[in-house]
C-alpha cells in the first residue's frame, strides 16, 4: 500500500500544508469518542475525520491538501472493536481487517505487525496511526492468537 502522506504531499503546495491554528480543536478519548472544541463529535463526522488523520514525529493532524489542524489524542488514535480474517488471506487467518469504535474499517494488517505488550495489544494501521484493541477484542485476539503452552 503506498504512504497516504507522501501521497497527500503531492497535492499540497511545495513550502508544505499550512497549519490552520495553534489551537488544538479536535481531542480524541481513551474509550475512541472525538470532541470538537470540548463538545462531542457524531460517529458519522468522526469517521469522516479519522480518514484525514495522520502522526507526525508523535503529533497528530487534519491535513487536507491546503491545510492542517491540529488533534490531542488521550491514550491512542483508534480504539479498534472488532476484526475478522481477510477473506483473501483464507483459513490462514494471517491478516485481519479492523473495524475501529467509530464504524470505520482499517486496511488489512498482517498479524505479525501486531505488538502485544502487559499493557495492550496495538495494531499500526495508516497514516502512521496505531489502534488499541478495546476489551473485548483484546481477550477474543488471546485466545485465537497466543499460545501459552
Amino acid at each position: 500500500m503506498e504512504d497516504e502522506t507522501e501521497t497527500l504531499s503531492s497535492y499540497t503546495r511545495p513550502d508544505g500544508v499550512v497549519l490552520c491554528s495553534d489551537d488544538t480543536l479536535f481531542h480524541i478519548q481513551a474509550n475512541g469518542d472525538w470532541l470538537y472544541l470540548n463538545s462531542p463529535l457524531p460517529a458519522k463526522f468522526a469517521a469522516l475525520f479519522s480518514s484525514i488523520l495522520h502522526c507526525i514525529e508523535g503529533e497528530y493532524f487534519l491535513i487536507t491538501p491546503v491545510e492542517k489542524v491540529k488533534v490531542s489524542v488521550e491514550a491512542y488514535p483508534l480504539l479498534l472493536v472488532d476484526y475478522h480474517a481477510d477473506p483473501i488471506d483464507g483459513y490462514k487467518k494471517n491478516k485481519l481487517i479492523f473495524t475501529s469504535s467509530i464504524g470505520t474499517k482499517m486496511p488489512v494488517i498482517d498479524v505479525a505487525d501486531i505488538t502485544v505488550t502487559d499493557n495492550g495489544i496495538y495494531a499500526p494501521v495508516v497514516r502512521g496511526l496505531v489502534g488499541q484493541l478495546n476489551r473485548a477484542c483484546y481477550y477474543r485476539y488471546i485466545n485465537e492468537y497466543l499460545s501459552f503452552d
